[in-house]
């Protein structure tokens, strides 16, 4: 969590102040984080976890793996994955991977595959 906090440090977040980091421990040991960038168009907005995820597939490429996630925030607040960054880690990280985050009462760790049950996967015919 403290590579996910420093993250957070760097988040752009002058509309609702909500700065979220993000750390991804890779299969190959590397460490790459994220931060929320936010846009005047809302929706143009990307997570910290969609964030650190580029960051990753960009220095190591499609091949890279992601073991374990970690996120958190400058807020103090709950901030599990939403489902379109759910979706962008599952297709990077093993069904039983864990994803910690932060909670309204310290932090939580679940698999990828608690966090989204049914994700959408295509498969080769």
């Amino acid at each position: 969590m403290v590579e996910a906090k420093k993250a957070a440090e760097h988040a752009y977040a002058p509309y609702s102040k909500f700065r979220v980091g993000a750390a991804l421990q890779l299969t190959n040991g590397e460490v790459v984080t994220g931060a929320n960038v936010e846009n005047a168009s809302y929706g143009l907005t990307i997570c910290a976890e969609r964030s650190a995820v580029v960051r990753a597939v960009a220095q190591f490429g499609p091949a890279m793996r992601i073991a374990a996630v970690a996120v958190t925030n400058l807020n103090g607040a709950a901030s599990a994955p939403c489902g379109a960054c759910r979706q962008v880690l599952g297709e990077f990280m093993a069904p039983d991977a864990p994803v910690t985050f932060a909670t309204d009462d310290g932090t939580k760790t679940m698999r990828i595959d608690e966090l989204l049950p049914v994700g959408f996967v295509l498969r080769s015919a």
